[in-house]
């Protein structure tokens, strides 16, 4: 093999790994990156599962999240006060949300009926169409408010969401506090083991 061949085997080698490595990334999620304004102490306690959770008595509220839905309908996370709410931040262009979203509307069915609120926040959807067809397409049926450049994800307390993560979710309490958190998409099972406990306070 002449030097020239080799070099180009090298190189070939090497775009090889680089696209196999960029893959793996966008597989993983959509979006990744600081936390939201810097760390901060969230009392949050990293599970073995990638959950991250806070005990009852350290939780912190929920920012003010109301707005505009992607149907151009009106809605504010406060109003669902005295139920648990799951949020979940999604955009129509990644693939990680598009795997998750059908457990999720599964999951909803199955746990709304005992106080569970499911809510979307859809960011950097451009055109609340895509949103829309994404929604259609998945078969959610839970509202999603419309953030096409973040800020409602910035309204957060430092480190609470990480507004890079995209898909993230959080468990909020039937007092409007943040129990849990995860900055990856979701399967079933793990939704639900983020739910359940808090679901299962008094």
């Amino acid at each position: 093999m002449s030097a020239a061949s080799r070099s180009r085997s090298r190189v070939r080698a090497t775009l090889l790994t680089a696209g196999a490595a960029a893959a793996a990334l966008t597989l993983s999620a959509c979006g990744s990156g600081g936390t939201s304004g810097g760390g901060g102490d969230t009392n949050f306690v990293m599970g073995a599962d990638g959950i991250s959770t806070v005990a009852q008595g350290k939780r912190t509220a929920v920012p003010d999240l109301s707005g505009a839905t992607i149907d151009g309908k009106q809605l504010d996370v406060d109003s669902y006060k005295g139920k648990v709410v799951v949020l979940n931040v999604w955009g129509s262009w990644c693939a990680p949300c598009r795997a998750e979203a059908p457990g999720f509307e599964k999951v909803y069915q199955d746990v709304k009926a005992d106080g569970v609120q499911f809510v979307g926040i859809n960011t950097r959807d451009t055109k609340t169409s895509n949103a829309l067809a994404f929604e259609k397409e998945q078969g959610v049926t839970y509202p999603s408010l419309y953030d096409p450049t973040g800020k409602l994800m910035l309204r957060f307390k430092k480190g609470t969401l990480n507004p890079q993560a995209i898909p993230s979710t959080l468990v909020i309490d039937r007092e409007g506090k943040i129990a849990a958190r995860s900055l990856a998409a979701l399967s079933e099972d793990k939704l639900r083991k983020m739910i359940n406990p808090v679901l299962a306070e008094k």
